[in-house]
């Protein structure tokens, strides 16, 4: 398992816009089927919808996942190949 950070949409009881949150979750690189970049994100962080303190350099990448019985995706805070080092990085060390 690796632990990223990842952007969770809440809404608010006072309007139907989104907003968001961070939390931790923990990813089966065995599960993961593919990660790409999330440029949405970048906007929506200057855009200042995103949590406070989020450095306006960072990107965030959607990872999805599949097993045999749950399938869906994720966006985490962090690059495509910060996302790919950590994935196989965790594969060479099980190895």
């Amino acid at each position: 398992m690796i632990k990223l950070t990842e952007l969770v949409s809440i809404r608010k009881y006072t309007h139907n816009d989104k907003d968001y949150a961070l939390r931790e979750v923990l990813i089966n690189p065995g599960h993961v089927v593919c990660v790409r970049s999330e440029p949405d994100f970048k906007t929506k962080l200057s855009e200042g919808l995103l949590p406070v303190g989020l450095d306006e350099r960072q990107e965030f990448s959607r990872i999805v996942l599949s097993s045999s019985s749950v399938h869906g995706s994720v966006v985490v805070v962090g690059s495509t190949a910060l996302i790919e080092e950590k994935l196989l990085k965790k594969q060479l060390l099980k190895g």
